[in-house]
């Protein structure tokens, strides 16, 4: 480090952190068992001649793509750091994320658009087979959704895959309660107005995904960190007298990194001030990779010090 300058040395600390959970068994497991149901889906949908069931197939096929897109962007965070891209590949799970979730609204614009056709049209549900097929759909999709239930709270990139696969099995249900209650009644206009229920509960959750993400590809302070606690956090260090250009912002849907100027009273004796700066962030706030950068002239405007409040 250098000595009592008005920008004190640049130096670095890394909170031990523990990798992102690795889900590719799930989605191992998942792509199989969704492909299966899209085979056994098209191929029912040629022998009872159904265009529904064959229109079905084809939106689960492109939820395929959708966990084909976390899985791959879940591998990519994998990859070690290069010269050019300092983080490595973690920042793709946040494309990910932003891409799902922009994909479940299509998909809520499709489903809604034919229940609007059918609330004109009323058509009445095709025998057991598709109720047959949909219970097949419950199955599978929620399966496929309980395997990625516990990282979708934490990680919006599985929380993605999620939600597609929940959004499915209950699309499949939706299909199964409203044939049963035509069976019995004969009311073909339940279907539409269940399905439309349905795509309200999708659209909702959507909504969520995609706020999440696109805050996160703006390097917005991620949900449940609070920057004015951080900044307390950082004060209460010894012989810290002010805190000034501090950014956090997400590396990945599960990493966070900070920056932050320090000015100093005097320059801190302990030789291990920045490393237990970083178990604190770590610690306290969940702050995985942060960059400190110590002054020690309070009465010398930083450059980079913000007319903001940080």
């Amino acid at each position: 480090m250098t000595g009592h300058g008005s920008h004190g040395g640049h130096d670095h600390g890394h909170g031990h952190s523990h990798a992102p959970e690795d889900f590719g068994r799930a989605f191992f497991i998942g792509t199989v068992l969704n492909l299966a149901y899209v085979g056994v889906e098209a191929g029912s949908g040629i022998v009872a001649h159904s265009m529904a069931l064959l229109a079905d197939a084809g939106h689960n096929l492109s939820d395929v793509l959708g966990l084909l897109v976390a899985w791959g962007a879940a591998g990519l965070t994998k990859r070690p750091p290069t010269e050019r891209f300092t983080y490595g590949m973690r920042k793709s799970t946040v494309l990910a994320a932003l891409f799902n979730a922009l994909f479940l609204l299509v998909a809520v614009g499709a489903i809604v658009l034919e229940a609007v056709q059918r609330l004109a049209a009323p058509e009445p549900i095709s025998g057991a087979t598709i109720m047959t097929v949909a219970a097949v759909g419950v199955l599978v999709n929620g399966i496929t959704a309980w395997l990625f239930a516990r990282g979708a709270k934490g990680d919006a990139n599985i929380r993605g895959a999620f939600l597609h696969m929940a959004a499915d099995a209950a699309v499949s249900l939706g299909v199964i309660v409203a044939g049963f209650i035509i069976l019995r009644t004969g009311w073909v206009i339940v279907d539409p107005i269940v399905t439309l229920a349905i795509a309200a509960i999708i659209l909702l959750s959507t909504w969520s995904l995609l706020r999440d993400s696109v805050t996160m590809s703006l390097d917005a302070v991620p949900a449940g960190i609070d920057p004015v606690r951080v900044e307390m956090t950082l004060r209460t260090l010894p012989g810290v007298a002010k805190v000034h250009d501090l950014h956090i912002w997400p590396i990945s849907t599960t990493e966070v990194a900070l920056t932050c100027h320090l000015v100093m009273v005097s320059w801190p004796s302990d030789p291990g001030f920045l490393a237990e700066a970083a178990h604190l962030l770590k610690d306290r706030h969940k702050i995985d990779h942060s960059t400190i950068q110590m002054e020690t002239s309070p009465e010398e405007n930083c450059s980079q010090a913000p007319k903001g409040k940080l």
